[in-house]
């Protein structure tokens, strides 16, 4: 006999490009869709679609591109917000609104200035515009987890009654206990007269490192639906990690009473190809996706697998996807082959024209690489397709850098389709590469962050560098790699620097006084 599905809701491209820098493009948001896709994910919420004219086209894109998966968009409880959610989810097999208000009495104090009763009848008014324009409403309580739980029981009341079919119990400072928190679930459930007529869900962030325990309590206690991301992506210190929450109700099915859709062989790609969309690494000790996740040092913990794998591990790697990811790919593979690689990766590349400069590369990292990796082809992807205007470009690059002496960058960057060669020293080749781009671009940028990380295995290893930089209140992450890790940190410099001339402004949905 089967159980009750959980429903996983992936918040990836909404609340997990909140992570600063963590900006995705149409192009990288639809890559992930079609991953999360493979991966049989219930929904999607592709965006925000009000934000800015981006993120309505990425909702657009991922609702056209996705077909097997309900896409989602977030709008709050206002008219305007309704409306450009249900025109970006018009090309959508099967759509979503997600609307919330805050209900929390520090939040309807300083942040709505709103009194309880107006605050559920903008509730209510959300709820039913919505429902007029798509099937499927999710209604979101925000600061749920700081809440009173009368006036709780009293907006979830109305709006199941408006038509909501998924009411959302957020924890969205990350504020709750494990045990508290399920208990509360458990109380709206048995309180609420129609709760039997939705689905209760939770959405929880990870301030204090608890985001995955508290959905799981929130599962006992009768949740059927959780709103994750991959590698626990998002606002702050993240939320709920996706893998985290799947595997544990797999793993343990002795204690949870429910089951899920998702296709655990995708874990790990998808894990690798987030991380190479946003720059953001996973920790080697990071669990289900972590390098060492299913590595054992001890000689007591090896002795063990060895005579029987279940001695130490809980799961099989090949479960969640590990040594599935190998691209039988190198410089004497043809288009074709290339071409269904890109296809069986969900990457989209547009025109022939796209096409042929990215098969370009390929050869040329096949020159420079024996074996070419899935991880290897979303970096090269994510580093050759981006929708970004390249104001500032790399021409040529040459350092020198020698015991005793102080390494030299000396460069030609293209600005503005204008040549301009450059020289500079600093503390190290790259510290003189950013500071000989910097004395051309004179952004007036910090530079928040310098991360390296190697894409897969081995000295020719792609290294993908991750850039930050802040200004005027703005943070932007740049990405760049190439198996010349001097050459990706440029590239990635440069990339943050194009991004931050050219990016939209964004609302903010958490961020915003008033509806």
């Amino acid at each position: 006999m089967s159980k009750p599905q959980l429903i996983i809701f992936d918040t990836t491209m909404r609340d997990g490009e909140q992570s600063p820098g963590a900006s995705m493009t149409l192009e990288e948001k639809v890559r992930i869709g079609k991953a999360l896709e493979r991966m049989r994910v219930d929904v999607i919420e592709a965006g925000f679609a009000i934000a800015s004219q981006g993120d309505f086209e990425a909702v657009r894109a991922v609702a056209e591109a996705v077909k097997d998966s309900r896409i989602c968009s977030l709008s709050r409880a206002r008219t305007e917000d309704i409306d450009r959610a249900a025109e970006a989810l018009k090309p959508a097999n099967a759509a979503r609104i997600h609307t919330f208000i805050a209900t929390s009495p520090i939040h309807m104090k300083y942040k709505l200035r709103m009194e309880p009763d107006a605050v559920i009848e903008q509730a209510v008014r959300a709820v039913k515009y919505a429902r007029n324009l798509v099937d499927d409403v999710e209604f979101s309580c925000e600061d749920a987890g700081r809440s009173e739980v009368d006036f709780l029981c009293r907006v979830i009341e109305a709006a199941i009654n408006a038509g909501a079919r998924t009411i959302n119990i957020p924890d969205t400072v990350g504020y709750a206990i494990p045990g508290q928190f399920g208990e509360l679930i458990g109380q709206l459930i048995q309180r609420v007269p129609n709760a039997d007529k939705a689905i209760f869900s939770v959405h929880c962030h990870n301030d204090l490192g608890l985001a995955v325990s508290n959905s799981l309590a929130a599962v006992l206690n009768g949740a059927r639906q959780v709103e994750c991301t991959i590698n626990g992506l998002g606002e702050r210190a993240g939320n709920a990690a996706l893998e985290e929450i799947v595997m544990a109700v797999r793993t343990r099915p002795d204690l949870f009473p429910v089951e899920t859709r998702i296709n655990t062989a995708e874990i790990v790609p998808t894990s690798r190809l987030v991380s190479s969309v946003t720059g953001f690494p996973v920790q080697p000790n990071k669990a289900i996706v972590g390098a060492n996740a299913f590595a054992h040092e001890s000689g007591i913990h090896q002795d063990g697998v060895l005579k029987h794998r279940e001695t130490y591990e809980i799961m099989k790697a090949e479960d969640v996807g590990w040594n599935a990811n190998k691209m039988v790919l190198g410089k004497h593979s043809g288009r074709a082959a290339f071409r269904a690689r890109l296809e069986q990766l969900g990457i989209e590349y547009g025109s022939d024209e796209s096409f042929n400069h990215l098969f370009v590369r390929f050869k040329e990292l096949a020159d420079k690489k024996h074996e070419i990796f899935d991880e290897d082809l979303n970096a090269l992807v994510s580093d050759t397709l981006q929708d970004v205007e390249e104001i500032f470009k790399l021409v040529s690059l040459e350092v020198t850098s020698k015991t005793g002496t102080t390494p030299e960058a000396k460069l030609v960057l293209s600005a503005n389709g204008v040549e301009k060669p450059v020289t500079a020293t600093g503390s190290g080749p790259v510290d003189a590469t950013f500071r000989a781009i910097e004395a051309v671009a004179n952004s007036g940028t910090t530079l928040e962050l310098y991360s390296v990380n190697a894409i897969t295995s081995g000295t020719d290893s792609q290294g993908e560098v991750t850039v930050r930089l802040s200004q005027a209140g703005r943070i932007i992450n740049g990405h760049g790699a190439d198996t010349d890790i001097v050459i990706a940190s440029a590239k990635a410099y440069l990339n943050a620097l194009n991004l931050m001339r050219s990016s939209s402004t964004r609302e903010h949905p958490q961020g915003v006084t008033g509806v």
